[in-house]
């Protein structure tokens, strides 16, 4: 649909030019609050390539799709919102990254500022074969004792 765009600001009939629709079209939209177009000093309404994204957007919708206004607006706002959503999300997984990073870096003071204790798993040698060797003589002498 959209042809290739400079960084510019565009005037209401070149829109409605490029995109083959009236410039009633584009004011009505804009009445709806689907656009908002900045203004010149002389009030001139002014497109940037953000705006005509969003319209390209709309138009799909409508045209393509067959979505009423009132149905455009639901989706674009929803879609507004899934983006804040993710910019949230980027923004955790980033501070989560950075905190684990900082953890992983420093000494550990064995759990002591867990709130959950963690239990670290040392391979079984030395002290705790021996435990483990004391229980199990221990389980199978109450298993005698009962026999």
């Amino acid at each position: 649909m959209a042809k290739t765009r400079s960084k510019a600001a565009y005037m209401i009939s070149a829109v409605a030019e490029q995109y083959q629709i009236h410039p009633q079209t584009l004011r009505l939209y804009e009445r709806e609050g689907l656009l908002a177009p900045s203004r010149s000093e002389g009030n001139t309404r002014l497109y940037t390539d953000e705006d005509l994204e969003r319209l390209e957007v709309i138009l799909k919708l409508t045209r393509d799709l067959g979505v009423n206004l009132a149905g455009v607006e639901i989706i674009l706002n929803m879609r507004e919102k899934m983006a804040a959503m993710q910019r949230q999300i980027e923004t955790f997984v980033a501070t989560l990254n950075q905190e684990l990073a900082q953890r992983a870096s420093r000494p550990t003071d064995e759990g002591q500022h867990s709130l959950i204790p963690v239990i670290q798993m040392v391979p079984a040698s030395g002290r705790q074969v021996e435990l483990a060797s004391r229980s199990r003589e221990q389980k199978s002498s109450r298993t005698k004792e009962r026999k």
